[in-house]
């Protein structure tokens, strides 16, 4: 049995001209100790999911429509905050998108790690300030005993990005939500980000689900990789498989835009031309028709397409234009 299942999840936010849908009707599950990816381009609702189930959404204008986000056989959308306050942190952990915003800057490090020990494992202050050096040490924070004492300032990107890993995995929690969490790190220091998530999943036997827009990440870390468009997830498969074999327009074209070694030097690199709908302008069919090489009619714009398995754990939003068997 999955760790995870979300089923049909609509995430909206209530805005003066009505409710917008940011997630429409999402679904996947997560197998304990596997990577789940997420990718996709900025505003696609890939942090939204994330935040979804959390239930950390930005209140009051963050609202779960419906939909069910079932986490070790418990339902988190109508969990009481007292229950989500026990979840976060200790079951499920995330690791925010920028580490300098997610760090609270007034605070020295070793108050913020220790919060995390202090709330779930009913630990003294120096307990807690104990067990934050020795998770700071083991995410690779030189002189962890003196960075304690140190503001998120006076720590580099990457330091402080292992201090956001430290507090997510603090409490060794089931499941872990990494957002973006190579995001503006430089190419060393985004391959020692993945290296140690690896290991720390292999050490205690988590399962992951890794958000990102590169595709790259996804091929090195994740088992299986979902692929999400304005608010929907329009394909789900196996990585490998993905790869191999994308039956999705977008799919095909996120792929055909990675920058590749066998490609000439002076060969532009191909895009996909024009941008996303805007959230409250969504086609209520195939939302990725404006962009797609091949127009579609009306019927394909107004109507849903289906969201179908076309190999064992291979699904796909079937709209006949953007779908190739």
């Amino acid at each position: 049995m999955p760790l995870l299942e979300i089923s049909n999840l609509r995430t909206g936010f209530d805005t003066d001209s009505g409710r917008v849908i940011a997630v429409d009707g999402v679904s996947f599950s997560v197998e304990k100790g596997k990577t789940f990816g997420i990718v996709g381009e900025s505003g696609s609702g890939k942090s939204v999911s994330a935040l979804s189930i959390m239930q950390l959404l930005p209140q009051p204008a963050g609202v779960i429509v419906n939909g069910s986000i079932q986490f070790k056989h418990h339902e988190l959308v109508e969990a009481p905050e007292d229950v989500m306050v026990d979840v976060r942190g200790d079951e499920i952990g995330m690791i925010f998108q920028e580490p300098m915003t997610a760090l609270n800057p007034v605070h020295k490090i070793g108050r913020q790690v220790s919060e995390v020990f202090r709330l779930h494992k009913d630990m003294s202050k120096a307990e807690a300030m104990q067990a934050s050096i020795e998770i700071l040490d083991r995410v690779g924070i030189p002189s962890p005993e003196i960075r304690v004492g140190e503001y998120p300032h006076q720590l580099s990107g990457g330091m402080r990005q292992r201090v956001m890993i430290a507090i997510a995995l603090g409490c060794k929690p089931d499941l872990l939500i990494a957002d973006e969490p190579t995001t503006a790190l430089d190419v060393t220091v985004q391959a020692q980000i993945l290296k140690l998530m690896k290991d720390l999943q292999e050490e205690m036997g988590m399962a992951i689900i890794l958000i990102t827009h590169d595709l790259g990440v996804i091929a090195e870390t994740c088992d299986d990789v979902a692929v999400m468009y304005a608010g929907r997830i329009v394909e789900s498969a196996p990585v490998k498989e993905l790869f191999a074999d994308p039956k999705h327009a977008y799919t095909k074209g996120l792929l055909r835009s990675m920058p590749r070694l066998d490609r000439e030097r002076k060969t532009k690199l191909p895009t996909i031309e024009g941008n996303v709908p805007a959230i409250h302008e969504m086609p209520t069919g195939c939302r990725f028709s404006s962009r797609a090489p091949k127009e579609h009619d009306e019927d394909a714009i107004k109507n849903r397409p289906p969201f179908e398995e076309v190999s064992p754990g291979h699904w796909v939003e079937k709209c006949p234009f953007c779908f190739e068997a």
